[in-house]
């Protein structure tokens, strides 16, 4: 949810021999392969996805707090601007709490977003915010904190091997039930892996994770976003595994279109899966048109103001919890309006709508 562009770093990943550039993981999909599959696809352009009822991934997917009318009515306001694909946070916890109930939630949700004509792009791991994830009721957000109740997966403590063997019955259910399912678009394995303090988890569960999917085979394409470029090791592991290309940036556009330059270095399809920070310049005005003409997909965070506060700043919390001049992320009043008519405008345009 945060991106760190070092362009040293970027610049080392890109600068290896074309050939060892080539090299990936058994499993993963030839580049050949890769860009047949996007060229199947119109242009993918959409959002990160949290009903605005939900807090976090667990009162998105609890059964008490599953949302389907809220769901089925913000995906419409997607729809309405031309929005083809969204990204989607599962939890481990729900699936522990339930693994019947939460597959069949799912499967409701995908109803609804194909009835859409939207595609998901689920993400299973998370490292960024709170660590202490709890099912069963989840907190009220804190008046004007971004994301203040968000919940990492896995959280702590992970000290033994079982620890990972549970989150691989996990992911291998969640991806065998839905190896084929054409409703999905993209499984993004790991999100953000290293944020925090989380490194040591992450050096062991990222190259896990990749070799549980490539072990499943699924019909989707799998992949991991970069987004620290001073985290080569991270970095190496997610290109050399990655069937499609995935990263995140909140930069300007000019510092953006260079990045894209570098990675298509890789010859694979490249999606941007966190985009748009209105403050720091990142906007659809000056970033999304770049990227629709670069062939990149273009995958905004935040949709509809709610109960995530990412209207408010990564790090200007607002206690009085008033409405900033400028909202950070986010698209849509919970009421359909949008948030600035001249960007929703932009983007039908974008989309022949």
């Amino acid at each position: 949810m945060r991106i760190k562009l070092v362009f040293a770093g970027l610049l080392l990943l890109c600068s290896a021999p074309i050939m060892a550039q080539k090299k990936t993981a058994a499993g993963v999909w030839p580049a050949a392969r890769a860009n047949a599959w996007y060229a199947k696809h119109k242009w993918i352009n959409g959002a990160n996805f949290t009903p605005s009822t939900a807090i976090n991934q667990l009162e998105m997917w609890q059964a008490d707090t599953f949302d389907p009318t809220t769901i089925d009515r913000e995906l419409g306001y997607a729809e309405g601007i031309g929005f083809n694909a969204m990204r989607v946070f599962l939890h481990s916890l729900v699936w522990k709490e339930d693994p019947k109930g939460f597959k069949s939630r799912i499967n409701k949700y995908l109803e609804i977003a194909d009835k859409h004509h939207i595609q998901t792009i689920f993400v299973f791991f998370d490292d960024c915010w709170n660590p202490n994830a709890k099912p069963g009721k989840q907190p009220e957000p804190k008046p004007g904190i971004h994301n203040s109740g968000w919940m990492q997966d896995p959280g702590y403590p992970l000290t033994k091997e079982a620890d990972y063997a549970a989150l691989k019955v996990y992911v291998d259910d969640i991806l065998t039930t839905f190896k084929h399912d054409k409703r999905i678009l993209l499984w993004d394995l790991y999100n953000e892996p290293g944020n925090g303090d989380k490194n040591h988890i992450a050096h062991i569960l990222l190259p896990k994770v990749f070799a549980w999917a490539h072990a499943i085979n699924p019909d989707q394409p799998v992949s991991s976003g970069m987004w620290d470029w001073n985290l080569e090791a991270f970095n190496r592991i997610q290109l050399q595994n990655s069937d499609v290309i995935t990263y995140h940036c909140y930069d300007s556009p000019e510092l953006h279109e260079r990045v894209v330059k570098l990675l298509k270095i890789y010859g694979r399809p490249l999606i941007c899966t966190e985009y748009m920070a209105r403050p720091r310049n990142s906007t659809f005005e000056n970033t999304m048109p770049m990227l629709k003409r670069e062939n990149v997909g273009a995958i905004n965070w935040g949709f509809v103001s709610g109960k995530t506060n990412t209207i408010y700043a990564w790090d200007t919390p607002m206690p009085d919890g008033s409405e900033p001049k400028l909202w950070f992320h986010d698209v849509f009043r919970k009421n359909g309006e949008p948030y600035k008519r001249e960007e929703t405008d932009l983007i039908k345009k974008l989309n022949g709508k």
